[in-house]
């Protein structure tokens, strides 16, 4: 018989988050330095702070404070701060200052950390025919639509490199979020050629099942006959596997996967797990094996990232654990350029050759996997490593999803440079403009000109679907304005 409160494969104590209010009150951060202890508020004050009792007891080795990678994985660094910024806020705890002077320093800060990178409140937010501009969504690749579900917008713990950290802190008008679920069906009936929708957030494995089946039942019952393939984005096989096993709505939760899979539709789980020791548990492993019973197909993918799994004899060790639990590895992407990619970010060709000697330890069954890839305004580019030309070194990239399909699978090459960690450091080889240059313009600009008739909000559709202007957002837009999203002439953030 399994004791009351212990962690076992079946049974969890309840669950128990830790945030900025409450974090010292863990025993393990008790032992901390009182040093460490106000690094960590004083970069909680600025990035999304939220972890768990699973993830404290489970996943951490706190012998190994502070180069475990799931500490720096799930509490706030120092340096993921620049130091003027972490010297403002330090100043500004230590002098007192309220919790309103606080929070507008944090803002201060936050909107000079790129919060909406690749343009995504600019120029993928979609419209429906009428002009209903839709911020519970976005439609960047024509084949796929991500949605937002409000109730879905946290998660069981943050990661500290997220790149959808704007979601978490409190400023409403950074937020991607709708309630209403027929907007999405309508916009699915408007645009045939979507085949597939990306439940996103936050992760939407935070909400009950019977609020997360009132989505999944409106697209079921709209009997689409484009939607071919429902996928949730989640990190909760990795922060809270009981979910699936022991929480008061797991065995529904399945049942709604299974009702999916027999209505026809393809349902893939894309799990995010950044380290072995996330695969390690006996509950990880059961619900997993509960998931895949539905029929689900779960995908993995992951940033890479320095301090956490930046060395190729972790990513062939999790890829090879993956596969042997039923797993298909997706994805390796380039830490995105927002919130600390100073800290968490490291060199494409270094990246490259990372990916390269894990790719080659592992079997053909784990070779499902793409990276290391970037997703840039013009799309998603794959870092395909470096070639020599007329005696010059050249990066090779090609695109695995572009605003314009035509570009996908194009290689194209740009000058050789060892410290460039995103497209915008990058310069064409031989030539004055990337290929897609001319293409980007003209679609983004294209976007920027269309009016909008009505906005729908992220919080505010009423029952009687009447939908108020979101003046807070526009302002913000004008303030950031489109010029945010250049570099240099290219639109590469």
């Amino acid at each position: 018989m399994e004791t009351l409160n212990q962690w076992t494969e079946s049974s969890a104590p309840p669950y128990k988050s830790y945030t900025l209010s409450n974090f010292r009150e863990i025993p393990q951060i008790k032992k901390l330095s009182q040093e460490m202890q106000f690094e960590i508020e004083v970069a909680g004050n600025v990035f999304p702070f939220k972890t768990n009792n699973y993830v404290v007891e489970q996943l951490i080795d706190w012998e190994n404070i502070p180069k475990d990678p799931i500490f720096v994985l799930t509490f706030p660094q120092k340096k993921m701060l620049k130091s003027n910024h972490f010297k403002k806020m330090t100043d500004a705890l230590k002098s007192g200052a309220d919790k309103t002077n606080i929070q507008k320093l944090a803002n201060e800060i936050r909107l000079q950390l790129n919060p909406h990178p690749a343009g995504q409140m600019e120029f993928n937010v979609p419209k429906l025919k009428d002009g209903t501009k839709l911020y519970g969504m976005q439609h960047k690749y024509k084949e796929t639509v991500l949605f937002f579900p409000s109730q879905g917008q946290t998660c069981h713990a943050y990661c500290t490199f997220c790149f959808r950290w704007p979601q978490f802190v409190g400023i409403q008008e950074l937020k991607f979020a709708m309630y209403e679920i027929e907007l999405l069906v309508q916009y699915l009936r408007e645009h045939p050629e979507v085949s597939d929708v990306l439940f996103t957030g936050g992760d939407p494995m935070i909400m009950k099942t019977k609020v997360f089946s009132r989505y999944i039942d409106a697209l079921l019952d709209a009997d689409l006959p484009n939607l071919k393939n429902i996928r949730i984005g989640s990190k909760a096989l990795a922060y809270w596997p009981y979910k699936f096993i022991s929480d008061d709505d797991a065995k529904e939760m399945l049942e709604l996967f299974d009702k999916v899979t027999k209505r026809g539709k393809h349902l893939a789980f894309m799990a995010h797990f950044n380290h072995p020791v996330e695969l390690s548990t006996d509950a990880v492993k059961k619900a997993i094996t509960l998931l895949r019973n539905t029929g689900a197909e779960i995908r993995t993918q992951s940033p890479i990232l320095r301090h956490i799994n930046d060395n190729h004899w972790v990513w062939a060790e999790m890829w090879a654990i993956q596969v042997k639990l039923g797993l298909i590895p997706y994805y390796m992407f380039i830490e995105r350029d927002t919130g600390a990619q100073h800290f968490f970010s490291i060199p494409l060709v270094k990246a490259h050759k990372i990916f390269t000697k894990a790719y080659r330890k592992v079997s053909g069954l784990a070779r499902t996997v793409r990276g290391p890839s970037m997703s840039a305004v013009p799309g998603k580019i794959h870092v395909l490593g470096t070639a020599e030309i007329a005696e010059k070194k050249a990066l090779v990239l090609r695109f695995l999803q572009g605003r314009n399909p035509k570009w996908v699978h194009k290689p194209f090459l740009a000058e050789y440079n060892p410290k460039a960690k995103w497209l915008n450091d990058l310069k064409p080889f031989n030539s004055k403009k990337f290929f897609f240059e001319d293409d980007l313009n003209q679609i983004l600009s294209k976007k920027e000109r269309k009016p909008s008739k009505a906005i729908a909000t992220p919080l505010s559709i009423t029952k009687t679907k009447k939908i108020p202007a979101r003046k807070k957002t526009q302002s913000y837009e004008q303030e950031i304005t489109v010029d945010k999203w250049w570099h240099g002439k290219r639109r590469f953030s």
